[in-house]
């Protein structure tokens, strides 16, 4: 072998061993580790978050490396957007309200949602998921005529029946225990027949829907959200209670409305009025006011399998029912479209 010829096979032997590994001299790895880090820097063709974005456009967890989240529902990508401002409240209107993103648990607008309220008729699904939860089983039908009116068409005479049966005050204390409620009690000493006066805040009663969604048996949560469902325009002290969330938002929705200090007779009678209205002041309870005086129209509910909506509001002095019920429905409206 030649001088020439032995120079030749030895710089192939030098060069075979990098060739066959893959390691070259500008130090860039093996062609496996380069496919590896192709894939951790190319764009992941999966949804940018573990679940679907909130209603606002933000997801439980948001990546900071681009501009959109996926919402699982529909495949398509979102905007993310700013968290919701407040919405403008009415002269003369105390309101607190929350909304809530379904999948998440994540509030996604709120104001003054700690304020308490007499809670009127929304008390009446802790009544009701109160009483289911302590009876196993079929329900009778003397107490399925109870609950069904009491869900559908807020009836005053079921829910005082359902209230007595179940120690009054103490429901609100199960409930609150159960659900971990802390702005949420019963009634004042003075007078624990009247369920209305519970007090609540938007935080707690979004805590209540969520509670029914994600944690309550299957039986309770389709019960009493199945009759929210249906919740009849016309009340059964003849009221129309398709203010707020109803003539707001689309459908489909569940609700639970609540009013009081209107007195005994709707403006527009869908049917025969037997409710009377109560005014007993402003009562302090563990330190935190709750007025009982001014009349008070709540609208509460779950939209869709989106959002939580809760808003309540204590109204003028002397307000009509026609005018608050306008009032509430713009707040609901508004508050929807600034973070649908």
């Amino acid at each position: 072998m030649t001088r020439s010829r032995t120079a030749a096979v030895l710089t192939v032997a030098a060069v075979l061993p990098a060739l066959l590994t893959g390691c070259a001299a500008d130090g860039r790895g093996t062609a496996s580790d380069r496919t590896t880090a192709a894939r951790a820097t190319a764009p992941s063709s999966g949804p940018a978050s573990s679940g679907p974005a909130g209603p606002a456009g933000h997801s439980a967890a948001a990546g900071a490396s681009g501009p959109e989240t996926r919402d699982a529902s529909d495949g398509a990508a979102r905007p993310v957007r700013s968290p919701a401002k407040p919405v403008r409240v009415p002269a003369g209107v105390t309101a607190g309200y929350a909304v809530v993103d379904v999948t998440t648990g994540r509030t996604v607008a709120q104001r003054q949602a700690h304020h308490r309220f007499r809670s009127a008729s929304v008390v009446k699904i802790l009544i009701a998921t109160d009483y289911l939860e302590r009876h196993r089983g079929t329900i009778p039908a003397a107490d399925m005529a109870l609950l069904t009116p009491m869900l559908r068409g807020s009836d005053d005479d079921a829910a005082t029946a359902l209230w007595r049966r179940g120690g009054q005050g103490e429901i609100v204390r199960r409930m609150a225990r159960r659900i971990g409620l802390t702005e949420t009690s019963p009634p004042p000493a003075a007078k624990p027949g009247f369920w209305g006066y519970t007090a609540i805040s938007a935080a707690d009663i979004a805590l209540v829907y969520r509670y029914l969604l994600r944690r309550a048996e299957p039986r309770v949560r389709d019960f009493v959200l199945g009759n929210l469902r249906k919740a009849s325009q016309c009340a059964r002290d003849g009221f129309d209670q398709f203010f707020g969330i109803p003539r707001a938002v689309p459908r489909p929705w569940a609700i639970k409305q609540g009013w009081s200090g209107y007195g005994a007779v709707p403006p527009v009678k869908c049917t025969r009025a037997k409710a009377a209205s109560y005014r007993i002041g402003a009562v302090t309870i563990s330190g935190n006011p709750v007025d009982f005086g001014r009349p008070v129209l709540h609208t509460t509910g779950v939209i869709g399998d989106r959002l939580i909506m809760v808003v309540l509001t204590l109204q003028p002095s002397g307000a009509s029912f026609t005018q608050s019920a306008e009032r509430v429905t713009k707040l609901a409206r508004d508050l929807y479209l600034s973070v649908a």
